[in-house]
């Protein structure tokens, strides 16, 4: 064994996005107008989202880092044309944006993108 200190560890990098792949994301405003606990989940919570024209169901990975009335009411970010999916029986019909990080001591952190002022929901975001 030798006492020779070891190179960093790099993370990869995401491979590099042409504008036209990202221009298929419909990314829109979506008011939540409800939130409950997924029933068969414990991480998950339930979102019930007005995107303008029509109501959504967002399954989103945020129970213990956000309470229900922290979302209520608010305005996020969500990819609005993902294909639907099953999450843990229920159906998710969108994605809501989020930004996590960790601290020094470990502990994870996830916070929803919100808007800094009120727009109509279903506004397109570009």
């Amino acid at each position: 064994m030798t006492n020779e200190p070891t190179a960093p560890q790099v993370p990869p990098q995401p491979p590099v996005v042409q504008y036209d792949d990202f221009a298929k994301l419909e990314l829109r405003v979506g008011t939540v107008l409800e939130v409950s606990d997924h029933p068969n989940a414990d991480k998950l919570l339930v979102l019930k989202v007005d995107l303008g024209d029509q109501q959504r169901q967002i399954i989103a990975g945020l129970r213990g880092y956000v309470s229900h009335e922290q979302l209520l009411g608010n305005q996020i970010a969500v990819v609005a044309n993902l294909a639907p999916r099953k999450m843990r029986g229920l159906e998710s019909q969108g994605m809501l944006l989020a930004a996590s990080h960790t601290d020094a001591e470990g502990k994870m952190y996830v916070v929803p993108l919100t808007l800094m002022g009120k727009v109509p929901s279903g506004a397109k975001i570009s």
